[in-house]
Formats: C-alpha cells, sequence, structure tokens
C-alpha cells in the first residue's frame, strides 16, 4: 500500500472512533490529516468517509428503526419522533448548503480554529456535564418539537469544524432537559438524515475532482470508518449513563492544546 492508502485506513479508524462521541471526528481528521501531509481533493475525503459511520449505526438500530417506521400509520408517538428528527435536520440542511464553499474552502482549512474549538468545546461539555440537573426526558422518542427544532439550530454550530455535530446536539438536549442517554441517542438518530445529506450533497459537489485514486482512498477510509464505529456505538450508551461526558472533555482539552502546540511549532 502506498501512503496515501495507509493515512486513509488511518483517518477511516480516527472518524469511526470519534464520529458519535462528543469531540468532534472532522476536528480529529482535518488535524490528522493536516499534520500527516494528506491532501483530498475538495477535501471531499473528511466528509464522505462519514458513510461507513452512517451505515455502522444504521446497521445497529436497524430492528429499532424497523419498529418505528413499521409502526408509524397507525403509532402518533412513532411519526412524532420521525417528525422531530426531520424538523431538527431541517437548520442543518439549509445552512449546510447556503454555507457549502465557506465551510470547505475556509473553516476546513484552518487548523488553527479547530483546535481553539476543541478546547472551547471541550470546556463547555465539562460545565454542562457538571451541571446538577434533574432531567425531564429518559427516551430521545419523547423529545417534543419545538426542543428537537432547537436541537438542530444548535447542531449548525458543528459546521464550524472541532465543534463536534454530537457533542453540540447532546449539550443542547442536556440543557432543555433530556438525560445523558438520551441526549446521545437522539444525537445517533438525528446523525443519518445529517451524514447522509452531507454525503451526498459532497460527492455531488465534488463529482469532478474524485477521481480512480480519491474514490480508493474514500472506499479504504470507509470501510475501517464503518469497522470502528459499530464498536464505539455499541459501547458509548452504556459508558455515558454510567460515567458521563467528563472523558471527552478532557480529551477535547488535551487534543487541542497540544494542536495548538504543534502548530505554534510550525509543523
Amino acid at each position: 500500500m502506498n501512503h496515501d492508502t495507509i493515512v486513509a485506513a488511518a483517518l477511516g479508524l480516527l472518524e469511526g472512533l470519534t464520529e458519535f462521541i462528543p469531540v468532534s471526528s472532522t476536528g480529529h481528521v482535518l488535524l490528522a490529516g493536516h499534520f500527516l501531509g494528506f491532501d483530498s481533493p475538495g477535501n471531499a475525503f473528511e466528509v464522505m468517509i462519514q458513510l461507513g459511520a452512517i451505515l455502522a449505526i444504521l446497521g445497529v438500530y436497524a430492528t429499532r428503526l424497523w419498529r418505528i417506521f413499521s409502526s408509524a400509520p397507525h403509532d402518533p408517538r412513532a411519526r412524532r419522533f420521525i417528525m422531530a428528527v426531520l424538523l431538527a435536520f431541517l437548520p442543518a440542511a439549509v445552512i449546510g448548503v447556503m454555507a457549502h464553499d465557506i465551510i470547505k474552502t475556509v473553516l476546513f482549512e484552518t487548523p488553527m480554529l479547530i483546535a481553539v474549538m476543541l478546547i472551547l468545546g471541550g470546556i463547555v461539555l465539562l460545565f454542562v456535564d457538571r451541571m446538577a440537573t434533574d432531567p425531564r426526558y429518559h427516551q430521545a422518542e419523547e423529545f417534543p418539537l419545538p426542543m428537537a427544532f432547537k436541537i438542530g439550530l444548535i447542531q449548525c454550530l458543528a459546521m464550524i469544524p472541532g465543534v463536534s455535530r454530537s457533542g453540540a446536539t447532546i449539550v443542547g438536549a442536556l440543557l432543555m432537559g433530556a438525560d445523558k442517554r438520551s441526549a446521545a441517542e437522539f444525537s445517533f438518530f438525528l446523525s443519518m438524515p445529517t451524514m447522509l445529506g452531507a454525503f451526498v450533497y459532497d460527492f455531488y459537489k465534488n463529482r469532478d475532482v474524485l477521481d480512480a485514486a480519491a474514490l480508493g482512498d474514500i472506499a479504504v477510509g470507509f470501510v475501517c470508518a464503518f469497522l470502528t464505529a459499530i464498536l464505539v456505538v455499541r459501547w458509548l450508551l452504556g459508558y455515558v449513563s454510567q460515567h458521563g461526558y467528563r472523558l471527552f472533555a478532557w480529551w477535547r482539552i488535551i487534543v487541542g492544546s497540544l494542536a495548538l502546540l504543534a502548530l505554534a511549532a510550525g509543523m
């Protein structure tokens, strides 16, 4: 294997490990790609390998998704949950299309910004995790529609790499009365349309610059992301129910600080 293929595999593993935990998978992959000298045409690789993570969560939640959609015609609760997820997805769909070029050509190309956002996001996550709250919602299906829409608005902050899509949605849900498990679970469900939409739109925008080599690297990253994401999704809910999000907050702060030091050293 050549250097780019090996790096693509490593970045795919990193994507799968970090996509569903609140540490910013895109921020980690972009920083790692920067320091490893990995060049992706149109920065498409970092978005498109998320398809592996999407398929992983679809596989883990296949039975539950089937139950929700099959019961929707006669179950108002199932219909309301589907509507809640779609409503939460709407702001990211609109803003993502409108701001796509700025996100990819400016924000994705600014490692210093990514490192700073990792640190700031870690501080926010640490503060929210330590807040003494009395959760009102213990299942993702219970979230009211206005609450879901507000979570969707907060998710848009994650268009700044380093913020973390899962981190933004989890923090938003926690602040609005969700417990730690249901906050993570709603983030899982919201990730499906959000990441799939980003993949499809990015593929369309970059279809002219993706050659065979780029598609090969994406395929390698996709497989690695798929395998590792399955493990993370199965583990995460049990972990956060018992231990909260402190580990991920400190991880963000440490990684962001190390990245700032490396950038300051000219790496």
